[in-house]
């Protein structure tokens, strides 16, 4: 548990914070940042209030976040692949060297997804019904050029499928999409199939290992299909924010990623824990950076 009387000694913060969710509500991004509320909440005694400002993928909020007050007292969640890969392969309205990040927290992998009373039984199903029909096989995924679009293109690349990626505001979004039929199969997480429960099966898991959650489905790497990856999550501030703000900004929220009732809350959704401090960021932003070059280029020429 977190330590009671631990926000006495903090300066920062002594008053609540904004918390701006880029994307619609649902989604995990909203959803962990409403579990980060208690435990912000007993750690500073100051609440977090969560707001939303989706649109473009979340490049609408990204492209503002500079313009707002960097006093500390709004942040905003921030996702990547999105902020690597949006600059890269359009002119969503920012760069991805003006996202201050302060901490990235969780990580969620990929996984494909049908609904429960889907044709498709295995992921070999989907690739000979793509193959048959190019373009027939509609994939539903949170916007374009994220970690879910990555996730199709590269399944295409390595299968030889042709599917049609249909990209939605946020995952809560394309949860709706799949179990109303809107889309045959889903780009999705853990997360989502945690969620949705007996409503989805999971054809394959974007891991090294099987997920504990999902000891029946396979990775995709068993199956001979060279995809591991997902989603990262984390907290950014305005550029204007001053550095000890953002210092102990990263502290705080590194204090809620280490305490075990948090932790045990987001591992039973299918989250994965990550830890990378602000003093960490540059390192793992230029890793990521480098990682997602490659993808971006097999994107970039499909389009």
């Amino acid at each position: 548990m977190l330590m009671a009387g631990a926000g006495a000694a903090l300066a920062y913060p002594d008053g609540p914070l904004t918390y701006i969710i880029p994307f619609n509500a649902g989604g995990e991004s909203d959803i962990t940042a409403r579990y980060q509320q208690q435990p912000f909440k007993a750690l500073t005694g100051q609440d977090l209030i969560v707001q939303y400002l989706p649109g473009a993928g979340g490049a609408q909020a990204w492209a503002g976040l500079n313009g707002m007050t960097g006093d500390g007292y709004t942040i905003m969640g921030t996702n990547l692949p999105h902020i690597v890969l949006q600059p890269m392969l359009q002119d969503p309205g920012y760069k991805t060297e003006d996202i201050t990040n302060v901490y990235m927290f969780h990580f969620t992998p990929d996984a494909l997804l049908v609904r429960a009373d889907s044709p498709y039984q295995t992921v070999q199903d989907v690739i000979d019904a793509a193959k048959d029909m190019p373009g027939g096989v509609t994939a539903g995924g949170s916007a374009t050029n994220s970690a879910n679009h990555i996730a199709n293109q590269v399944f295409m690349n390595e299968t030889g499928a042709d599917m049609t990626y249909i990209p939605y505001t946020g995952t809560g979004a394309t949860e709706t999409a799949l179990v109303g039929g809107e889309v045959d199969v889903l780009w999705g997480y853990t997360t989502v199939a945690v969620r949705q429960g007996d409503a989805v099966r999971v054809l394959a898991v974007a891991t090294e290992e099987r997920h504990p959650l999902f000891p029946e489905s396979p990775t995709f790497k068993e199956l001979g299909i060279d995809m591991v990856g997902g989603a990262y999550r984390g907290i950014g501030v305005p550029s204007s924010t001053p550095e000890e703000v953002r210092v102990q900004l990263s502290d705080i929220i590194g204090q809620i990623n280490a305490d075990p009732d948090f932790i045990k809350q987001m591992e039973a959704d299918g989250y994965a824990m990550i830890d990378v401090p602000y003093a960490e960021m540059d390192a793992f932003m230029a890793e990521r950076i480098e990682a997602y070059t490659a993808v971006a280029e097999q994107l970039q020429s499909q389009q």
